[in-house]
């Protein structure tokens, strides 16, 4: 997709007061100007406009968001934060503009071989330290589709004794996943691996989570296009009902989870009920937690023994 707006027809730098006004080529402007043209631009596409600009002027110039802030009066060449305003116009996410994403406070380089880290996601996170509230930390865990590696790294910095392996059947995410763990100190505490589910694995963790595809597939092309048009398909599309991976996670939860071990699974707004009424009928415990928004957003699954050792889910 390209914009229909071109960033030279459109200038940064004002003549005067009229902000439309042709300008030299690489014409300077003020970090203030800048934010400001940005986020006009912006307005209507991103939420927070103004927040955009300058994370993307922050970008473009190799300053900090503090630097921009600081000294609004800078000189600065606006020539690479015009092309990213560019991009995001198109609907590109910020995240994959910039190359980063904050998850869990961490900072993860994000690519388009993934999906962009979102802060729903981190109810999973919030979910598994519950579970193991009052119970022994994991010391296996394993995350079926890691992606980036947020829900498997984040949970290595909560649970310190804990090995992780992250699956996911993209070589390029199970390389940025890997390059985000050397990027946190986690290397030797993590491994990825190019798998479709658990078919090149054996063995059981005491911790398995996942965020795996749930969109239904023909309601694709209704996404925003920052969605739609830019995240991997494949870590979208949950097939026709939108429930095929948790077909296919489930059953074998059997083979992978301890006895006293706890799953949680992400599942989109409206799936709890479904995927809760999949797990009962093998034989499983469950509870769900809500995300900022009151949405159903994490589904805890356990064996009954589980409940008689701890005293819950």
């Amino acid at each position: 997709m390209t914009a229909h707006l071109s960033y030279r027809s459109e200038p940064l730098y004002p003549a005067g007061n009229n902000e439309t006004a042709k300008p030299k080529a690489q014409s300077p402007a003020t970090t203030a100007e800048a934010i400001r043209w940005g986020a006009g631009r912006l307005d209507g596409i991103a939420d927070r406009p103004h927040h955009e600009a300058r994370r993307l002027l922050a970008h473009a110039s190799g300053l900090s968001q503090n630097d921009l802030i600081g000294d609004p009066h800078r000189s600065i060449d606006t020539t690479a934060y015009e092309a990213h305003v560019v991009r995001r116009i198109a609907r590109e996410p910020l995240a994959l503009i910039v190359g980063r994403r904050e998850f869990w406070s961490l900072d993860f380089q994000v690519s388009p071989a993934t999906l962009v880290p979102r802060p729903d996601s981190e109810t999973v996170i919030e979910a598994a330290l519950d579970a193991f509230a009052g119970a022994p930390p994991p010391n296996r865990i394993l995350d079926l589709g890691t992606g980036t590696g947020c829900l498997l790294l984040a949970l290595l910095t909560e649970f310190p004794s804990a090995f992780g392996i992250g699956l996911d059947v993209a070589p390029a995410a199970a390389a940025l996943a890997r390059a985000n763990a050397a990027r946190f100190g986690l290397s030797n505490r993590s491994s990825f691996v190019v798998s479709d589910w658990t078919n090149s694995l054996s063995g059981r963790f005491d911790l398995i989570v996942a965020n795996p595809p749930y969109i239904r597939g023909p309601d694709i092309a209704s996404l925003m296009p920052e969605v739609g048009d830019h995240e991997p398909r494949v870590a979208l599309d949950g097939g026709e009902d939108g429930y095929d991976a948790y077909r296919a996670i489930i059953p074998i939860l059997d083979r992978h989870l301890a006895p006293h071990a706890a799953a949680v699974l992400e599942v989109g707004e409206g799936q709890a009920n479904f995927v809760t009424r999949l797990a009962r009928g093998v034989g499983m415990d469950t509870s769900c937690r809500a995300d900022l928004a009151q949405t159903l957003r994490a589904i805890v699954l356990t064996w009954p023994d589980r409940k008689k050792m701890f005293g819950r889910v």
